[in-house]
């Protein structure tokens, strides 16, 4: 693989931007210690020239700002002066020295590395205290080498399947029991779960969601007791994937999952219809990253993944994220639209049918559908915290979809 063959697949007035983290190394005899504290450093690649390099400062010293930023987004009480000073913190470390290696391009490849793989690049905040969104295109990449994966498609195989609103007390087959769930107000629910406790409700949001994109693509879509663990695992190269459900991404094993405890794909996961049966072996209500590695999704264009926390995992230095998102860049699938911590259920709802409505009756590009409906959503005051519009990214190919 050389850089050159990377660079073909640039398009112009694009820079692809990889995150990586090293260790200085100073190879003196007289030093005891050789190895330096752990740094971030930025290459920037564009369609032509030489990659530039260049050093962003120590880990420990970054991630602590990170940390506040994360902190700030995932409440949205935290007043906006008060995140957008966290986020300006960030981005003078990280995307304002960046920026001087970009020149006048304003779309991004970007290959984050560590635990900047867990922020929205997008709402950190420039020396003008705008939003990166308002004046950057983001893509994510899991690396530069994605580029090569993705300029061989192949073409999807089935129309598209979508589950939502998973009766968690009941799978196919059996009565469907409370009926009234889409009765329950979705205004405070989030779409994150502790698995060990089994008092998560129901989501009436991602059935009003299911339901409105199903008729937008023309198919029925998967719901209640119908939205199962088979199901998913049965599809065939579907155009377009969408689960809208609970999700879950845990630092240590859960009771409730196989014990395989090495695994960190087993940590990362959806909750699909008759969860609560408790059932054990195969079929046990939860989709877990290690098993949506075997889909088969050669050809499916997107894969949305409308839930809490599919964009997290275990991170490993070197080796990106074990989770829901390397799961389905395994299993085949060119586009994951991913979120980064817990979402709110009617927000979510929301952003979602605008995606869709760029995508399908504009033809946006996968990427850009997603920032439009950002920029949307920052101008209206519901929804103008970056808790809300900032908490899924897309990541794979970003053009407009061919089928």
């Amino acid at each position: 693989m050389t850089i050159e063959a990377i660079q073909k697949l640039i398009p112009a007035n694009t820079a692809l931007v990889e995150l990586v983290k090293y260790q200085p190394f100073n190879p003196k005899p007289e030093i005891a210690k050789p190895f330096g504290p752990p740094r971030y450093a930025a290459y920037v690649l564009h369609s032509q020239g030489d990659p530039q390099g260049i050093d962003l400062g120590e880990v420990e010293l970054i991630e602590s700002d990170l940390e506040l930023f994360r902190l700030s987004l995932q409440d949205k009480d935290t007043r906006t002066a008060q995140l957008k000073q966290a986020a300006r913190q960030v981005d003078q470390r990280l995307m304002e020295p960046v920026r001087k290696l970009l020149g006048s391009t304003r779309y991004i490849l970007l290959s984050p590395e560590g635990e900047l793989n867990l922020i929205p690049f997008e709402a950190l905040v420039d020396q003008q205290q705008q939003y990166l969104v308002e004046n950057y295109r983001f893509t994510y990449l899991t690396s530069g080498r994605d580029l090569l994966r993705l300029s061989q498609e192949s073409a999807s195989q089935t129309p598209p399947v979508l589950l939502g609103n998973p009766d968690f007390d009941r799978s196919a087959g059996e009565l469907i029991a409370n009926q009234n769930h889409s009765n329950l107000p979705s205004a405070h629910l989030t779409r994150s779960i502790d698995l060990s406790k089994l008092d998560f409700s129901p989501l009436p949001g991602t059935a009003e969601e299911v339901k409105e994109i199903a008729d937008m693509l023309g198919v029925d879509p998967l719901l209640g007791a119908k939205a199962t663990e088979s199901a998913v695992k049965q599809v065939n190269s579907p155009w377009i994937l969408h689960i809208a459900t609970h999700g879950f991404s845990e630092s240590t094993p859960n009771q409730e999952l196989p014990t395989l405890y090495d695994n960190p794909m087993l940590f990362s996961g959806l909750v699909l219809a008759g969860f609560k049966q408790k059932r054990t072996g195969a079929e046990n209500g939860v989709l877990t990253a290690l098993e949506a590695v075997g889909l088969k999704l050669s050809g499916t264009e997107l894969v949305v993944l409308s839930a809490c926390d599919t964009g997290s995992g275990r991170i490993s230095s070197g080796e990106g994220i074990y989770g829901l998102r390397r799961a389905f860049v395994i299993a085949g699938s060119q586009t994951q639209l991913i979120s980064l911590r817990k979402v709110e259920d009617k927000a979510t709802k929301e952003l979602m049918l605008a995606y869709y409505q760029r995508l399908l009756d504009q033809n946006m590009g996968r990427t850009e559908a997603l920032r439009q409906t950002q920029l949307d959503m920052l101008k209206d005051q519901r929804y103008q915290h970056p808790y809300y519009w900032a908490s899924f990214i897309v990541s794979g190919n970003w053009e407009p979809m061919k089928n």
